[in-house]
């Protein structure tokens, strides 16, 4: 029987600015385990309610831009909210929140992450002035 691993952190990434960050090499840093594993996958869930996760192209940064302000055009911050206790940008950012979704599994090939050419781990930021984020991440697989 070959032996399973099972891994669980907590990360604290930076505060960021609105938009769509690259974030797959602080995810890889983080999980340092993920080299012994042969097979296996990786969850990544953020917990907000206000910043979401997806999995996107990593070459080109117009494609982030492109896309944060394709969510601003969709979910438009002067639509008539209820919910306006943190400003004009909180409703909208669970929305946006609610649309991309708090979390990604990846797969887990040969000690890396088995993603395409292109793409990359986002964190997409909803708020103007957010805080630190934090994103638990949950390693298993075969350790061989």
């Amino acid at each position: 029987m070959q032996p399973m691993l099972w891994v669980q952190r907590t990360v604290r990434l930076a505060p960021r600015r609105r938009g769509l960050h690259l974030i797959t090499d602080e995810v890889i840093d983080a999980v340092p385990e993920l080299a012994s594993v042969t097979v296996g996958l990786l969850h990544v869930f953020c917990r907000h309610t206000s910043a979401a996760l997806t999995l996107n192209e990593n070459a080109s940064p117009d494609v982030r831009v492109d896309l944060g302000r394709w969510l601003d055009r969709a979910v438009p911050e002067d639509a008539p909210w209820t919910h306006v206790y943190e400003g004009p940008d909180d409703m909208p950012a669970h929305v946006k929140t609610a649309l991309l979704g708090p979390d990604l599994t990846i797969p887990v090939t040969d000690g890396g992450l088995a993603l395409g050419t292109w793409q990359g781990i986002m964190l997409a930021e909803h708020r103007d002035r957010a805080g630190a984020r934090s994103l638990v991440l949950t390693l298993s697989g075969r350790d061989d």
